[in-house]
């Protein structure tokens, strides 16, 4: 909760403002958090006791497969449920400018004007992985909220898109025929991450041989308990307390559906929204829900521990020595590792 003493300050006055539904602070809160100052870390300190509520759905895929027009389409039709939705869409960065295009906010059109619906444009800012390292953050916000769905968004980088299922309860993988060989879809990383598969522009030619190819690898990859991993730690995000079916005395696990979709007419989403409510079902049964909450909290906390030990570590080096340790790493007196040691046994003195 937000701490008594500080009930009169500006910061405490905004952070109520967002949790009353207030738009225009929301807008100012995550503009404090996305540029990491400060106050926005404030606001995330006391925010979070309020998360842990809305339903976060990441949307991959390899670039061109229409994922911003399907998450435009999944928006409607979570409004249409009386659902409040945010989306976070994170779009690649200019190598120059640090900029972005946000070319999602020209295909969401149909949600400008609805009280309901929160779009969130931001860049990657040369972040790996598909999302920028504040999206995290973002979407705490969004929970706090009230926002019942956060769909995310990425920018479609290829096998590195992995980090959305850290973030999200469920993975929405998309798929669109035509977009080169059966393989490019199937491999590790991307295949294996996915709670549901959407083949999107279904209305094209290969959709057959696309839905043939991802059948396949199901039904050769047989399910497994997920386990992601973030750095040298294994998060496990399946320790549930499974339920054994009567009949084959085996643990019920979540095979990924394929849907069919045409986001640009619409068609499919109701067979898409059926697998999502299915998947968030399951996910409260056996426990997922929580087990993907923990691994999300714990890869954060592991995050911000390296940077905060890192920033901690070159404060306690003298000046210059870093560049010196550099300079000779260059010139190859010294390999990398023996530059770390020397700069650890500095830090030991």
């Amino acid at each position: 909760m937000i701490h008594p003493d500080h009930k009169n300050t500006p910061m405490t006055t905004l952070t109520q403002s967002v949790l009353a539904g207030d738009r225009l602070s929301l807008a100012r809160a995550l503009t404090q958090v996305e540029n990491n100052t400060l106050a926005g870390q404030k606001i995330l300190d006391a925010l979070f006791p309020y998360t842990g509520k809305a339903h976060l759905i990441g949307i991959t895929g390899a670039p061109g497969t229409g994922k911003s027009t399907l998450v435009n389409q999944l928006a409607l039709s979570f409004r249409k449920l009386e659902k409040r939705v945010a989306i976070v869409a994170v779009d690649p960065s200019s190598p120059f400018t640090g900029g972005a295009v946000l070319g999602d906010r020209v295909r969401m059109r149909d949600l400008s004007g609805d009280p309901g619906v929160f779009i969130r444009s931001m860049a990657t800012r040369g972040s790996l992985g598909g999302l920028a390292q504040a999206t995290v953050k973002i979407v705490q916000v969004f929970d706090a909220a009230g926002y019942d769905v956060v769909i995310i968004e990425t920018v479609g980088a290829g096998q590195s898109e992995v980090d959305v299922a850290r973030l999200a309860h469920t993975t929405i993988v998309v798929e669109a025929p035509g977009l080169g060989d059966d393989i490019q879809a199937i491999k590790a990383g991307i295949l294996e991450i996915a709670d549901i598969l959407v083949i999107n522009k279904a209305d094209h030619p290969g959709t057959e041989s696309t839905e043939a190819a991802l059948r396949n690898m199901l039904e050769l990859s047989h399910p497994v308990q997920k386990v992601f991993r973030h750095h040298d730690q294994t998060l496990s995000l399946a320790e549930p307390n499974p339920e054994k079916n009567p009949v084959t005395q085996s643990v019920d696990l979540w095979i990924p559906p394929i849907c069919r979709t045409v986001a640009t007419e619409g068609k499919g989403l109701p067979a898409l929204m059926e697998a999502i409510q299915n998947h968030l079902a399951y996910l409260h049964k056996f426990g997922d829900w929580v087990a993907r909450d923990q691994a999300r909290l714990f890869s954060e906390f592991d995050l911000m521990l390296q940077s905060s030990l890192l920033e901690d570590f070159r404060a306690r080096i003298p000046a210059g020595k870093i560049e010196q340790v550099k300079n000779s790493l260059q010139n190859r007196q010294i390999s990398p590792q023996e530059a770390v040691n020397v700069l650890l046994n500095i830090n030991r003195l």
